[in-house]
């Protein structure tokens, strides 16, 4: 078996494409929301990445701030021949201690990987997580991410069935 050693690191422009290839065929299942490559350069600063030592992309995953307390993991996967290795976990801890520098105290998720999240503490939640006056102002925000947490009409279909969690940090 080859041996799966990778590093994690803050995303880079230059990781875009194969971002872009890992979290394809996630897309095209409905697993997770699709990103174009100007969402992904848009939001770059957001994302870790796995990566190979021969420079290969194998799994990423991004925090996104909601509030003054409250972030979201987005997009967190790991490649199909990684997946076991710890890929998933040290992006995970790398975007917990991102979020705990930036004083959040909550990290949310919407996601089918239940039991993964729940090894890492995260436990299923209801939908009313944040107080009406945050979810007013909220409402302002064009994000799709935000439209999802809030449950809004404009919710992409595939993202439809995923479980909603919540971490104290």
């Amino acid at each position: 078996m080859t041996e799966r050693t990778f590093e994690v690191r803050r995303a880079r422009t230059s990781d875009v494409a194969g971002m872009q290839e890992l979290l394809e065929p996630y897309s095209f299942a409905g697993i997770l929301l699709g990103k174009s490559a100007v969402e992904l350069f848009e939001s770059i600063q957001q994302f870790r990445v796995a990566v190979t030592p021969d420079g290969r992309i194998v799994g990423c995953g991004a925090l996104h701030v909601f509030w003054q307390d409250l972030g979201e993991v987005r997009t967190l996967l790991a490649a199909d021949d990684f997946r076991g290795a710890g890929v998933g976990h040290a992006i995970l801890v790398a975007l917990e201690d991102e979020a705990r520098e930036l004083g959040l105290t909550r990290l949310f998720c919407l996601t089918f990987e239940v039991e993964f999240f729940s090894r890492h503490g995260f436990a299923e939640v209801s939908d009313e997580i944040i107080a009406p006056e945050v979810y007013a102002e909220m409402l302002r925000s064009h994000d799709e991410g935000v439209a999802e947490f809030l449950d809004i009409a404009r919710v992409k279909p595939n993202t439809l069935g995923n479980t909603r969690m919540l971490r104290l940090l």
